[in-house]
C-alpha cells in the first residue's frame, strides 16, 4: 500500500486548487473501506476495482469480502470454474467483468508468480485489464504516480479547475491531461491525491447535492468563484436499466445461477415475456461465453454440463 506520509503538494495557478488541503482532508475523512486497509494486496485492490466499475460501494462490499475469503490469491480464482465465478459474482452486473478477472487471475498466477504487477504497462498487458483499472491498481495498491480518472474525478476537476457545473461527456485524452497536471512529482503524494480526488467526488462534490459547506477546497474552487453556474454543455448520456437488454441478460443468467444444472428453453422463456428481445439477449450471452448450450439443447453456465 502507499506510504502514509504526506509530502507538500504546492499550489499552481495553472493546475487548480491547493491540493495539500485536499490530501489532509482525505487523511482525516476517508471511508474505512476494506480494500484500503493496511496489508491489502494488489490482488485485493484489483478485485475491488473490477467490481466497483459502474457499481456502488454498498453492493460491492459484501461480495468483495466473500471473494477475498474464498479466493485470496489469483491462483485460487484461476483454479475455480467459470460457472463458480459467475455464481459468486451474483447481481453485481456486467458479468463479463467476472470472466475477465478470472482470465487475468490465470495470467497473474502463471506469468507473475501469483503477484499482481505494479507497473501500468505490465498491468495493461494482462487479459481484460483496461486503462482505468491498470492505473487504479498501480496507484492505490502500489502508490505509483498515474492519473486515475472516473466520473467522480472528472466532476471535481470540472468544477474546481474549470468552473463548470459538470464535466459533460468523457474525453480520455483531455481528462487524463487534466488530472496529470494536478499530480505532484512525489509518487506517494500523487497516489494519495488521486485517492482524495475520487473520495471528494464520491462523498462531497456529488452530482446533484454537492456539500460545498464541508469541501476542503471550496475557497479555491473555480465553480464557486463563478457563482456555481449550471452545466451548459451538450446533453449527457444517461444510462437507463429497466427494459434494457442488460436487464434481460441478467434475468436469464439468474435462471442459470439458481439451477443446479442445465435448464430447458421453457425455463428461460419464463424469465422475460418479449420473445424478440429475449432471443436476442440469449444469443448474445452465448456469443459472450456467459452461457453454453448442451448437446440436448438445454442451457448452462460455462463448463457446467
Amino acid at each position: 500500500m502507499a506510504d502514509n506520509r504526506t509530502t507538500e503538494a504546492p499550489r499552481s495557478a495553472e493546475t487548480g486548487p491547493d491540493t495539500t488541503e485536499l490530501i489532509d482532508w482525505f487523511e482525516h475523512n476517508a471511508r474505512a473501506l476494506p480494500w484500503r486497509a493496511p496489508g491489502t494486496t494488489g490482488w485485493g485492490v484489483l478485485v475491488s476495482e473490477t467490481m466497483l466499475q459502474q457499481t456502488p460501494v454498498s453492493r460491492v462490499l459484501p461480495i468483495w469480502q466473500e471473494w477475498m475469503e474464498r479466493w485470496p490469491r489469483p491462483s485460487d480464482l484461476a483454479a475455480a470454474s467459470q460457472a463458480e465465478v459467475l455464481r459468486a459474482w451474483g447481481k453485481l452486473g456486467y458479468p463479463r467483468r467476472a470472466l475477465r478477472l478470472h482470465e487475468a487471475a490465470g495470467a497473474i498466477a502463471s506469468e507473475h508468480d501469483d503477484v499482481v504487477p505494479a507497473d501500468v504497462d505490465t498491468l495493461l498487458a494482462l487479459p481484460g485489464i483496461g486503462t482505468y483499472t491498470a492505473r487504479a491498481v498501480a496507484t492505490f495498491a502500489y502508490g505509483r504516480r498515474a492519473p486515475v480518472v472516473d466520473t467522480n474525478v472528472r466532476r471535481v476537476v470540472a468544477r474546481a479547475v474549470h468552473g463548470a457545473g459538470d464535466a459533460g461527456n468523457p474525453s480520455p485524452k483531455r481528462d487524463l491531461a487534466d488530472v496529470e497536471a494536478l499530480l505532484p512529482d512525489d509518487e506517494a503524494t500523487a497516489a494519495k491525491l488521486s485517492a482524495a480526488l475520487m473520495e471528494l467526488g464520491q462523498t462531497v462534490c456529488t452530482a446533484r447535492s454537492p456539500g460545498c459547506e464541508v469541501c476542503p477546497i471550496v475557497g479555491d474552487c473555480a465553480w464557486q468563484r463563478a457563482g456555481r453556474p449550471a452545466y451548459a454543455g451538450p446533453p449527457k448520456k444517461v444510462q437507463r436499466f429497466a427494459g434494457t437488454d442488460r436487464q434481460v441478460r441478467g434475468r436469464l443468467l439468474d435462471v442459470l445461477r439458481a439451477a443446479e444444472g442445465p435448464v430447458n428453453r421453457q425455463q428461460l422463456d419464463a424469465a422475460w415475456n418479449e420473445a424478440g428481445q429475449r432471443d436476442r439477449c440469449l444469443d448474445s450471452l452465448l456469443v459472450d461465453g456467459l452461457m453454453e448450450q448442451t448437446d440436448d439443447g438445454r442451457f448452462a453456465l460455462p463448463g457446467e454440463h
